[in-house]
């Protein structure tokens, strides 16, 4: 392999074979730098030594395939390329095939400047010869084998689920297959397994695992891909507890495969403290959390500056940014996204100037509670308008702990706290490669109400278990049912979520009941499931992690498409196979199917 030889191979003869990643040519000598997947060896044809094969040499243009036979030679004390790893040989050829040609190419792998991303998808056989890109298959290899072989070594069982099963559809849209031989029926990809491996607990299979494909048909962003890949999970009779503890297990054998170790075991947080001290059940810990100070402010500031008495008065501190200017702290505003009336004291000062004989003592109090303010600190506002929450007694869910007013200005907290962080993130050193903050987050609500339908959803879905103290308020205050239900974050990232699941028919009946099924509805949609629930069904739970965004973060990248070997646009199409494409007339009539244009 080109990448392997070293000074310990001068004087053997050897073949290389690969692709010209780039040809000097020196009139007497030419010099080809030879690659493939393990790295690069300089190849010497040498006028002196072999004319013909020199001769032959002169034809050579980047992206040839070559076979190149000769002998390794210790290259002189100038001419040592410490950069590479065989920059201390090369080789002299004797003999030269040319295994195929290259027509001239959109762009090179040897590139500095990247080609725009749609000619990378479009010639993606080309961009994943580049070293980035081989790198980061790579790695997803090594990530994916450390994880198979750290569940396999705990008795976990890797089991194949069906790709073709029936549309069971639970939030995002399914991809549907029409059936030939069945006319007018279809099977539908699978957004997860769930089912099936809940099935293969009720088979007796008690650990499962799956590194496998799912499709969701649904709107794309830069973490979202139409076909992605998850690490699936189960086990019977566990305690949450267990299933983290896997889950940490095998992430810690995925990051030494990557070169990286992680702390274990990850720090847990309540869904409720997670948003009261970061605006999100997916914080970053890597920024401090914020603080509610509304007790640093006498009532009359409060009415002074129209902040609602009644909601918290967020502080967002980010640490080391540093003097802002006039337009530097304008320029906070728009980056403030308000939900349900929140607004923003984008800068203390602005504060200071309503109140002048106040605010150095409500500085000092909000020094104190947010921890120790430092000079060069910037300390931003987000609080309630005096017009906001007025409903928030009559929402339905107005009886949690963070009722909806509230949580509409910890949620603008939240992206407010996470903007400011990413726009001065070259000021302060948050942001530190390598610094992999962990987060178990627990306790989700067991619904979310939907304002457009008027009914409630489930917050994850609807095989998860309720906690056992809150079964008797299924069907009288649902707002307040907790499920057992976790994530596992990273740095703002949710790489995972699962839960202990239902294992009793009569309690998933119910559940379906309080998302708004009726029984008919609830057996035609999953009769098959219900009824398996009553063949002694063990106690189980899991979870599903994200292998894309896992390798994604490893990479250090900013899109899926870079660890995905064929990825699609934000648009779900694959450009080099010019896919999705209409299909013919005579395919459709088999499947009795008709395209209706959209109006």
């Amino acid at each position: 392999m080109n990448g392997e030889l070293r000074l310990s191979d001068a004087g053997k003869k050897v073949v290389l074979m690969g692709w010209v990643n780039r040809r000097r040519d020196l009139g007497q000598i030419i010099f080809v730098d030879l690659r493939d997947r393990t790295g690069v060896t300089q190849v010497v044809f040498n006028h002196e030594l072999n004319a013909a094969v020199h001769e032959k040499a002169e034809s050579l243009r980047n992206e040839f395939v070559i076979a190149a036979i000769g002998t390794v030679k210790r290259r002189d004390a100038d001419t040592i390329n410490p950069n590479v790893p065989t920059g201390e040989v090369e080789l002299v050829v004797e003999e030269l095939r040319i295994l195929n040609v290259s027509k001239p190419l959109p762009f090179l792998p040897s590139d500095t400047v990247l080609a725009n991303e749609e000619m990378r998808l479009k010639y993606r056989y080309i961009d994943l010869r580049r070293d980035a890109m081989q790198s980061n298959i790579e790695l997803r290899h090594k990530v994916a084998l450390a994880i198979r072989d750290n569940l396999a070594s705990q008795g976990f069982f890797e089991i194949e689920t069906p790709f073709m099963t029936r549309s069971t559809p639970e939030g995002a849209r399914d991809y549907l297959v029409p059936s030939r031989v069945q006319p007018g029926m279809f099977y539908a990809l699978p957004q997860s397994p769930q089912l099936f491996k809940q099935i293969l607990m009720i088979s007796g299979f008690d650990k499962y695992f799956q590194i496998v494909r799912c499709f969701r048909d649904e709107d794309l962003r830069a973490d979202r891909q139409p076909e992605f890949t998850q690490i699936d999970l189960e086990m019977s009779y566990p305690q949450p507890e267990r299933v983290w503890e896997v889950v940490e297990g095998f992430l810690t054998a995925a990051f030494k495969a990557a070169g990286h170790e992680i702390k274990t075991p990850f720090l847990r947080m309540d869904f409720d403290d997670a948003i009261r001290q970061y605006g999100i059940d997916k914080p970053d810990l890597r920024l401090p959390a914020f603080t509610d100070v509304k007790d640093c402010f006498a009532p009359a500031d409060l009415e002074q500056l129209a902040i609602n008495k009644d909601l918290p008065v967020i502080a967002i501190r980010i640490p080391h940014v540093g003097e802002l200017s006039r337009k530097e702290r304008d320029d906070i505003k728009p980056l403030f996204v308000s939900k349900g009336g929140a607004r923003v004291f984008e800068d203390f000062k602005r504060i200071e100037t309503k109140f002048p004989e106040a605010s150095a003592k409500v500085r000092e109090k909000v020094r104190d509670k947010t921890g120790g303010l430092a000079a060069d600190d910037l300390l931003v506002l987000v609080v309630g308008s005096v017009q906001s929450g007025a409903s928030a007694d009559t929402h339905p869910a107005s009886k949690r702990k963070v009722t909806p007013a509230e949580m509409a200005i910890y949620a603008s907290a939240g992206l407010l706290r996470v903007a400011l962080a990413q726009k001065y993130s070259d000021r302060h050193k948050l942001f530190q490669k390598g610094d992999y903050r962990f987060l178990w987050v627990t306790n989700f609500p067991m619904f979310e109400y939907d304002e457009a339908d008027k009914r409630w959803m489930a917050a994850h879905h609807p095989f998860t278990s309720p906690h056992d103290e809150d079964m008797d308020k299924l069907e009288t205050d649902p707002a307040m049912v907790r499920a057992l239900a976790y994530d596992v974050v990273l740095n703002g990232t949710e790489l995972g979520s699962g839960s202990i699941r239902i294992h009793r028919q009569d309690v998933q009946s119910r559940i379906f009941h309080a998302l708004g099924m009726t029984e008919e509805e609830a057996r035609a949609r999953f009769g098959f499931f219900l009824e398996a629930l009553e063949y002694g069904t063990p106690p189980h739970g899991g979870i599903a992690l994200g292998l894309d965004r896992i390798v994604m973060i490893l990479a250090g990248a900013d899109s899926l498409r870079e660890v995905i070997p064929f990825p699609k646009t934000a648009a779900a199409k694959d450009l080099m196979m010019e896919a999705p494409t209409p299909v013919a007339d005579g395919q459709l009539r088999e499947l009795g199917i008709g395209v209706v244009k959209k109006a």
